[in-house]
């Protein structure tokens, strides 16, 4: 279970002593109101802390500095209740390593007609403050997000919201391990990439462990907890009677709840928040993790097959942004087309890997053929996905940068039964339409692997993005060929 209610965002409020001491008394007390308010909203999923105002700049920097240090904290709001000269942020900023968002605002949503006096502007005067604030935070080139409006409007709060999810994913990355047994598929481009720079760039660590390491735990499961196992798979999924103890393919079931067990201990002894394996190397294992993968995706995991480090790594990203929302984030796949010109679909799945956080109903445990990799059958879970709006986004090495692509689409309902495909999938439109959707993806260099997520949107990837420094490529509803590919080529220029 993810708790963001962990993760702390300090508000900071700037001012300065040219006012005196009963004005800088009231700013005091007005972001202390701002920050419990907006701690106390219940969209706002982790944990604002109001933080003592700064007022010069060695208060400044001790601020950013001991947020820099303090492990909980994921981010930090700024605002000028008055005007904070931006001299005095230049040495903080300067050493600044959390996201920040900009929140250009004021304590009294109104102006008060009758009574506005130069006492008042003088202590409200946040429209000229976060300006001078805000020109110092771009000429030192500092990424931020800046949210305007009055603290109290929804707009606003969603806004903080969306940017506080991005924090929480940007931060869960840092120091996070991804195992990843098996090297890339053979040959394949889009799923490799430089994973020193990846490190270097987004605080992660990926390596690889041999399937070798992976068999040796799975060996020494006890029948204890396989039987424990498969007594939760019977009481949570459809099972035909041949999977169950006594039936003739009862084993494959009991090889992947050993899979399960196994791979679920190798990651938490070794603190992963994530893994990546390949079918072309699962020697020693008698089958494909299947239900293994969904269900440990299920549980917060990253996972995407064939060696995909990048794709896993986000997966992981979007369950920490989306934890507590409805809907689920997974591991998806653009694996066939339906070209009818009047209902033009994508049939979304994977071999085996799609996580049940997507499901319509209740999944069933079944067992299939693969028809590739040479092992034996696997077991794994079948069910269809909900539909509703959604989003792809996927990573990619462009060489000089990595790029996060993400396409708006609509889930749909299947239109007819797909009595014959044993694995997870779901139906969706990419925006603005088939062909501009796929035509953008594919200019943009998008990979075939994704993070397909039910309840994150466009602004979380690009407030994600900004934190941590991706070019960031938005397909949607009103994208057009012209426009993106002139956008394509600008950003060529721009990160040369």
């Amino acid at each position: 279970m993810i708790d963001l209610k962990t993760f702390e965002v300090w508000f900071i409020t700037g001012s300065q002593h040219l006012y005196g001491e009963e004005t800088l008394k009231l700013v005091a007390e007005h972001a202390q109101h701002i920050a419990n308010g907006l701690n106390n909203e219940a969209k706002i999923p982790v944990t604002v802390v109001y933080k003592p105002v700064v007022k010069t700049p060695e208060e400044i920097y001790a601020t950013l500095l001991e947020a820099n240090t303090a492990e909980s904290c994921i981010g930090i709001i700024t605002w000028m209740h008055t005007f904070s000269p931006a001299k005095m942020w230049i040495r903080g900023l300067s050493i600044l390593q959390k996201p920040m968002l900009h929140l250009h605002t004021q304590y009294n949503r109104d102006i008060p007609w009758s009574s506005i006096d130069m006492d008042f502007m003088n202590l409200n005067q946040s429209a000229h403050g976060d300006r001078e604030f805000g020109f110092m935070v771009s000429r030192l080139r500092k990424n931020r997000k800046v949210v305007v409006g009055h603290w109290q409007d929804p707009e606003v709060v969603a806004q903080v919201e969306t940017w506080s999810r991005a924090a929480a994913g940007w931060h869960d990355w840092q120091g996070a391990r991804f195992a990843r047994f098996g090297d890339n598929m053979r040959y394949v481009a889009v799923t490799d990439g430089d994973k020193v720079e990846a490190e270097l760039k987004f605080g992660y660590a990926v390596n690889t462990y041999g399937i070798g390491d992976l068999v040796k735990i799975i060996s020494e499961v006890s029948e204890a907890e396989i039987d424990a196992l498969l007594t939760e798979y019977e009481n949570t999924y459809t099972m035909d009677a041949a999977l169950k103890k006594g039936g003739d393919k009862h084993s494959s079931v009991y090889e992947a709840a050993k899979i399960e067990l196994g791979l679920r201990k190798f990651l938490v002894d070794g603190n992963f928040k994530g893994f990546t394996d390949t079918f072309e190397d699962l020697h020693g294992m008698i089958q494909l993790p299947g239900i293994a993968a969904q269900r440990l995706m299920a549980d917060g995991y990253g996972f995407a097959g064939e060696g995909d480090w990048k794709t896993a790594a986000l997966v992981r990203a979007c369950k920490v942004m989306g934890a507590g929302l409805k809907g689920g984030n997974a591991f998806m796949e653009d694996y066939t087309y339906h070209f009818d010109p009047n209902n033009s679909l994508v049939l979304g799945s994977h071999m085996l890997e799609v996580d049940a956080s997507l499901i319509n109903g209740k999944a069933s445990l079944e067992v299939h053929p693969l028809g590739i990799g040479g092992k034996a059958d696997p077991a794994r879970l079948v069910f269809n996905v909900a539909g509703g709006e959604a989003l792809n986004a996927s990573i990619v090495d462009m060489g000089n940068r990595f790029r996060l692509i993400v396409n708006e689409v609509l889930a749909v309902e299947p239109i007819e039964d797909l009595p014959n495909l044993p694995v997870a999938r779901v139906l969706w439109k990419p925006y603005p339409d088939m062909k501009t959707g796929c035509a953008a993806w594919i200019y943009a260099g998008g990979a075939h692997h994704t993070a397909y997520s039910q309840n994150l949107t466009a602004e979380h990837l690009q407030d994600f993005a900004d934190i941590a420094g991706l070019e960031f490529i938005r397909i949607g509803k009103d994208t057009r060929l012209d426009q993106l590919r002139n956008e394509l080529r600008w950003n060529e220029v721009a990160y040369k």
